[in-house]
């Protein structure tokens, strides 16, 4: 198990350092090639749309053989990468927008796939660790990537960074070929089971999911709602340069390797509603920090809703893999990423908006729901022993 837990954090760190180089050079290539900073930041919307129709993508996920489809769709996506070599001028812009919503498709059958794989290459007391491990991974991918990305740009052009991007799921798909799985998922019977309604149903059915994944959904939904907030805290409250925005973005990334590499443990103790709740509330109060006039409190406060947001994604994440039938992890796993990551198509325009109000405002409004979902959804405390039902002997 140790082999496929190395495989696999390498798998999370070539995936991280592909997606997030291209992820910032999509959109300045865009702005270079237009001068519109509106259609640069479409790019990102275009790799965000597809998480809504998750479910339907998840299918494909249940209905074929899931390592064969995870390793076809790295092909494909760097065979889609490479059409960025044609792009020459402004009228190739559609070829980076193309490529965009291609990235955000990969994403939600390969974030799936992933999902489904991992109870066949570890053993259940393994799953919070190793998805705690790719977590710090991914998020330390996210530190550097953009920077090795933004210089290799500057140095050899977009089509330097497309390569490099291209090259990383072609990796990835070898790595997944030595992937030892103890067993093959019985994709076939989830056919018996057809309709994206499916994974919303599994999950809502039992507590033991849709506490944590709930959870995680509202904490994801107020980072993206809290974005516009904590620029106008930087810029306008604190009086800091933009350039400060990159400490508080080290500072979370920080936080949230520190909370990837500790989250399996508490798994373990805790379980996944605990995790959950403990991951929710150290994001409320790291938004309350970042209400503080005073730049370190800001820093601190980054720090902390750095940790504790991976929590609430693992925890859900973990849940899912542990209390899903396998034939239908696959399109589960789909609907589940729909439900935390969805959100935010509403979430990032509303705190936009929000943001006329202040910037303490919509961080005192997120870490409020936070908490009043935290406090909602805490898990019950264990029965004791005299609360169960007594025994009755029959007599002979």
């Amino acid at each position: 198990m140790r082999r496929n837990a190395s495989l696999l954090v390498a798998i999370s760190v070539l995936s991280g350092l592909g997606s997030s180089a291209m992820a910032l050079v999509s959109g300045i290539w865009i702005l270079d090639l237009t001068g519109s900073t509106g259609l640069a930041a479409l790019a990102g919307l275009c790799v965000y749309a597809p998480v809504l129709v998750g479910p339907w993508l998840g299918g494909l996920l249940d209905s074929a053989p899931r390592r064969p489809l995870v390793i076809a769709v790295n092909l494909l996506l760097a065979a889609v990468l490479l059409t960025l070599l044609a792009v020459r001028g402004p009228g190739q812009t559609w070829l980076i927008f193309a490529v965009s919503c291609a990235y955000g498709v990969s994403y939600v059958l390969i974030d799936a796939g992933e999902t489904a794989l991992l109870p066949s290459a570890l053993s259940p007391t393994d799953l919070g660790d190793v998805n705690g491990w790719r977590s710090s991974a991914q998020e330390g991918m996210k530190l550097v990537a953009p920077v090795a990305g933004a210089g290799l740009y500057a140095w050899h052009g977009g089509h330097a960074v497309a390569v490099l991007s291209a090259a990383m799921p072609l990796l990835v798909a070898v790595l997944y070929l030595a992937v030892r799985l103890k067993r093959n998922p019985p994709e076939q019977s989830a056919q018996r089971h057809p309709g994206p309604r499916v994974g919303l149903a599994v999950l809502s059915g039992q507590l033991t999911t849709r506490v944590p994944l709930v959870l995680a959904a509202v904490s994801i939904a107020m980072s993206g709602f809290t974005t516009a907030a904590v620029y106008t805290i930087v810029v306008i409250d604190l009086r800091m340069p933009s350039t400060f925005l990159g400490v508080l973005a080290g500072a979370q990334g920080a936080g949230s390797i520190l909370g990837g590499l500790i989250v399996g443990r508490l798994l373990t103790r805790r379980g996944p509603a605990a995790v959950g709740v403990a991951g929710t509330v150290l994001f409320a109060v790291g938004c309350l920090a970042r209400c503080l006039p005073w730049w370190p409190a800001t820093v601190a406060g980054a720090a902390v809703a750095g940790t504790g947001l991976p929590w609430t994604l693992v925890a859900a994440v973990t849940a899912v893999q542990t209390h899903t039938p396998p034939a239908l992890l696959g399109r589960v796993a789909a609907t589940a990423n729909t439900v935390m990551f969805g959100p935010l198509v509403l979430a990032i325009p509303l705190g936009a908006a929000a943001v006329h109000l202040g910037g303490r405002p919509p961080l005192v409004a997120a870490a409020a729901l936070c908490l009043t979902a935290a406090a909602c959804l805490r898990p019950p405390r264990p029965r004791q022993p005299e609360e169960s039902a007594p025994l009755v002997i029959v007599g002979s």
